[in-house]
Order: structure tokens, then C-alpha cells, then sequence
């Protein structure tokens, strides 16, 4: 039996804040940091896995059944574990070994990196891409492996794959997308009702992303998991009043907002305020900045993409209300240090800032950048971090 590994990316969310999960728009990236993971044969029941960021290993029996606080590193793996073996049966005893340089609990998705990882190198320990049932209901569709590994990390059932506990959070498959499907270069315009790639458009070859990472965690299965949920929530209510109003049965808010022309105006009559703001919010980040940012973009125009940024920005602050002073600061100060465009981006409550910077001179911005942020907010100087990253390619398996 050989070995499964594979190198997944993190994920540069630069349109689409909380759009996925409700059929909506976003324009997404890979960054060059990357989680690896290889899985061998074990030498006991069950799975051990390991990794170079913590200290203790993590064993799971035969029954893969776990005693982790929220937030531990391992509940991800469990949870592809799990789902592998719900899904395919049994799976081989397997020791599972990560290294990364992305960045943990950075809004950069490092916990969607970890279970893409965790479920391709044992899935390919197993060989279960030789499978029927992988060949029926996944076959080499990177879309569609998307689409399942999101449902492995929310729980969902995904065509006559059945669901089972996933990690905790209600969110969609941005994440896993960015992952399996960026292009290098370039940025991707993505759909998920139904999921779909629309374009890519390229990222101007003289300018880079810099990130900074705020020093506040953006832990999913954390801290940050009711307030992630509660704007989840949020579009879950107004689907249902919607479909309950109607008589329709659409499957997410995109495709409510989509059915004709006066249906936002019928939607806001049927919510309250604080679901009419969440709605808005969503109408204009996913069925306008997205396209607009992605036609600036295509046409060179690094104003109008700058200011789309700024919307986008000032939106995630009014309505959608998921940033901190941290992120509302550096995307701010990245826009007076010179950026051409800047915004806050993953779930929220923490994480990164993203910032178009001019290839000269980017280690230099982030270094004054960073400086100025943790002379801000001292609190965070031991955890806040920048990068400077291509947008770059998908996940690829390595040899074992």
C-alpha cells in the first residue's frame, strides 16, 4: 500500500464575504502557503496523526472517536476520517503527518486546508479515487470534489453521500473551491447555485497580495463559531420565510433574489430589520461588487477595482457587522501606505486584512504595515503576522 499526499493551498477571499453558503457570487484565490499532509500505513487501530505546528499527536481508535476541545486542530481530521469511512467504508490504520506555513486561524482557511488535506491523502491511502462510488458520484470533477469536502466539514449529505457530524459550522464550499480550482495568476469568479465557474480573471503581473494577520484567531470551531453561524442563520430565515410566502422551493437566497425582478422588493416585506440588513448586505457583495470587482480587474482598472474594495470594506463593517477594530484598522492603513485596494476577508471576527500592493516594494509595505498595526494594538503583537503571496495554483498530491 502506498502512501496519499497532497499540498492544499490557503484560500484569498477577495470578493464574496459570507455569499457561498447562500448560492451567491465570490472572487477567490489560492496563496502560495500551504498545508501538506501524508498519510502511510499505521502500525495500530485506528488513525494517528500528527503535526509539526502542535506538540501532541491525536489518535483515533477504530470507531475514530475523539475527546477535543473546540478549536483543537484534530477535530478536523477527525471529522474527514469519519465522513471517509461513512461514505466508502472502513478505511486502512493510517499514520497522518501535516507540515504547513499557512498561517492558523488567519481567516486564510487553514481549517478548510486541513481537512481537504486530511480527506485526499487518505483517500488516496485507500485508493478510493479507483472507487465506483468516487468515480459516480465525484469522478475527477475538482467542482465536485469541492462540493463534497464542503459537505464533509458541515455535516450536509452530498448526492448519496450521507452526511454526519462535521466540525461545527454552517458554512458552503468557497474555501474548498479556492483550494481545488484556483489558477495561477489569476483570480477565479465562482457560483454555487448552481456551483459554477464563471471566469478568471488575471491579477496584474506587477502587483502581489500582502496579508497581514490580525493577532485576533478566527477560529471557526471556536470562539468565533455562534457569531460565524448567526449570519448563516440569518440567510437560512429568509429563505424559509421566502419559500413559506411563496409557495417555492428554492434552495438559496441567490436563487429567491433571482426568480424576477420584483423579488427583493417581496422578500424585504416579509423580514425584519435585522434580517432586511443581512439580505441587502448580500444582494450587493455577491450580485454587485463580485462582477464589478471582476470586470474592473479584467480591464486593468485598479481604481475601480480599489473602490469596489472600499465597498466592500464598509459593508462587512455597516451590515454584515463581522469585523473587529483589528481588521477595520488595517484595511484602512494599508489603503494610506499606498495599496491600491484593501479589505478584511474569511469568516470574520478576526483573521486577515488582503492588500494589491506593487511587486517592488511588497516585503516593505508589509513590514511597515505590520509595525503600524502592532503599535495600534500592542495585544496583538505576538500573533499578528504579514505575508506576501502570488495569487497561485490548486492543491496538488505529491509522492507519498
Amino acid at each position: 500500500m502506498s502512501a496519499g499526499a497532497w499540498r492544499v493551498p490557503g484560500r484569498i477571499e477577495v470578493f464574496g464575504k459570507h455569499t457561498d453558503y447562500a448560492g451567491g457570487n465570490v472572487l477567490i484565490g489560492a496563496s502560495e502557503q500551504a498545508v501538506t499532509a501524508v498519510a502511510r500505513p499505521g502500525d495500530q487501530p485506528g488513525l494517528v496523526a500528527r503535526s509539526s505546528a502542535f506538540p501532541d499527536p491525536v489518535s483515533l481508535g477504530g470507531g475514530a472517536e475523539a475527546d477535543l476541545p473546540a478549536g483543537h486542530w484534530g477535530r478536523y481530521v477527525a471529522t474527514a476520517w469519519n465522513r471517509l469511512t461513512a461514505n466508502f467504508g472502513p478505511l486502512p490504520d493510517a499514520e497522518l503527518s501535516f507540515s504547513s506555513d499557512l498561517p492558523l486561524a488567519s481567516g486564510m482557511s487553514s481549517s478548510s486546508a486541513l481537512v481537504v488535506a486530511s480527506a485526499l491523502a487518505l483517500a488516496d491511502l485507500a485508493g478510493l479515487r479507483e472507487s465506483e462510488l468516487w468515480a459516480a458520484e465525484l469522478g475527477t470533477d475538482r467542482l465536485r470534489w469541492a462540493s463534497y469536502l464542503a459537505s464533509v466539514e458541515n455535516g450536509t449529505t452530498f448526492g448519496s453521500l450521507t452526511g454526519s457530524a462535521g466540525v461545527g459550522t454552517r458554512g458552503g464550499s468557497e474555501d474548498h473551491t479556492g483550494m481545488l480550482c484556483s489558477r495561477p495568476g489569476e483570480l477565479g469568479q465562482f457560483g454555487f447555485d448552481p456551483v459554477a465557474r464563471h471566469r478568471h480573471v488575471a491579477v496584474p503581473a506587477d502587483h502581489v497580495f500582502a496579508i497581514a494577520v490580525s493577532g485576533v484567531s478566527a477560529e471557526k470551531t471556536g470562539a468565533a463559531q455562534a457569531q460565524y453561524n448567526h449570519a448563516s442563520d440569518a440567510i437560512a430565515e429568509s429563505l424559509r420565510r421566502w419559500n413559506e410566502a411563496t409557495g417555492r422551493g428554492d434552495r438559496s437566497l441567490a436563487a429567491a433574489v433571482r426568480s424576477d425582478d420584483a423579488a427583493l422588493d417581496r422578500l424585504g416585506g416579509l423580514l425584519d430589520a435585522d434580517l432586511r440588513t443581512r439580505v441587502q448586505h448580500f444582494v450587493t457583495e455577491s450580485e454587485e461588487l463580485v462582477p464589478a470587482a471582476a470586470d474592473a480587474l479584467a480591464a486593468g482598472d485598479l481604481d475601480a477595482f480599489g473602490a469596489a474594495a472600499d465597498t466592500s470594506q464598509h459593508l462587512a463593517e455597516t451590515l454584515l457587522g463581522n469585523q473587529v477594530p483589528q481588521t477595520v484598522a488595517l484595511a484602512s492603513s494599508a489603503r494610506e501606505l499606498g495599496a491600491v485596494a484593501a479589505s478584511a476577508f474569511g469568516a470574520g471576527f478576526g483573521g486577515s486584512v488582503w492588500a494589491l500592493v506593487p511587486r517592488s516594494g511588497a516585503e516593505a509595505f508589509a513590514r511597515t504595515w505590520l509595525a503600524r498595526h502592532t503599535s495600534a494594538f500592542p495585544d496583538c503583537a505576538a500573533t499578528a503576522s504579514t505575508l506576501v503571496t502570488e495569487a497561485s495554483g490548486p492543491a496538488v498530491p505529491l509522492e507519498g
